[in-house]
């Protein structure tokens, strides 16, 4: 076995641990898959790859939960996320990725740990500046789900609608980098069959974690959410720097 066999199959094991990360978590699992893609794939490919890995492990992860999604929410999020894709595409790779690695990073430990959101930024108005902020950070950093599950998270209580509604939404979020960065000439058909057996590999890691997560309680799943989106703000804070 070769060292790009080798790799290949590190890849789609990963897939599978991340799927189920973020299926126990409610979210994480695209934000490790992305910093080992970085250290593997050629620079032009982890972004999109990725986004169509993480594309597919959310169809699967909705496809599980699907009774438990907030529709109200993600009608709200999916065209305002369209909107900062599209303008975030504009200005592409103009922006100091440090800066945006620190906001982000400040943001996520603020809606952790910080005191909790006032109704009207939890409402139609916050929902539709939150999309758009993440449908534009998403094409800069790759793996915006945290700031798009502490936006569901700071929401809803419910560990099943947490999840579900997340996964909804972010299977929406990253349809549209095929398009960005197909129409900037990448050529999928080159990594058609490490994505799909990524898929494949991811979808068994949800199924796996969606049944753990109908044994945990609320309380434990808080806590898990918590530290998990604390421990990625603090790796960005660390790669910033």
């Amino acid at each position: 076995m070769g060292v790009q066999d080798i790799w290949f199959s590190l890849l789609v094991g990963l897939s599978f641990l991340t799927s189920l990360l973020s299926a126990v978590a409610g979210a994480g699992g695209g934000a490790v898959l992305i910093a080992v893609l970085a250290s593997v794939l050629p620079a032009h490919a982890i972004i999109p790859v990725h986004g169509f890995v993480q594309m597919g492990s959310n169809v699967g992860r909705s496809a599980l939960t699907w009774r438990h999604i907030d529709w109200r929410t993600v009608i709200w999020f999916v065209p305002f996320g369209l909107v900062g894709t599209l303008l975030g595409s504009l200005v592409l790779l103009q922006l100091p990725q440090h800066w945006l690695q620190l906001s982000i990073a400040g943001f996520l430990l603020f809606l952790t740990w910080g005191p909790q959101l006032p109704k009207l930024i939890l409402g139609r108005v916050g929902l539709a500046l939150g999309a758009a902020l993440c449908g534009f950070i998403s094409l800069f950093v790759g793996a915006s789900g945290p700031v798009v599950a502490s936006f569901v998270k700071a929401r809803f209580d419910h560990r099943h609608t947490v999840v579900a509604t997340f996964a909804a939404i972010m299977t929406m979020q990253h349809a549209p980098k095929a398009i960005v960065f197909g129409a900037q000439g990448f050529v999928f058909e080159q990594w058609w069959l490490l994505i799909m057996c990524m898929i494949a590999a991811g979808f068994l890691g949800t199924y796996m974690g969606v049944r753990w997560l109908k044994r945990m309680t609320n309380q434990h799943f808080d806590q898990l959410f918590k530290w998990v989106i604390t421990l990625l703000a603090l790796r960005l804070l660390w790669t910033a720097f």
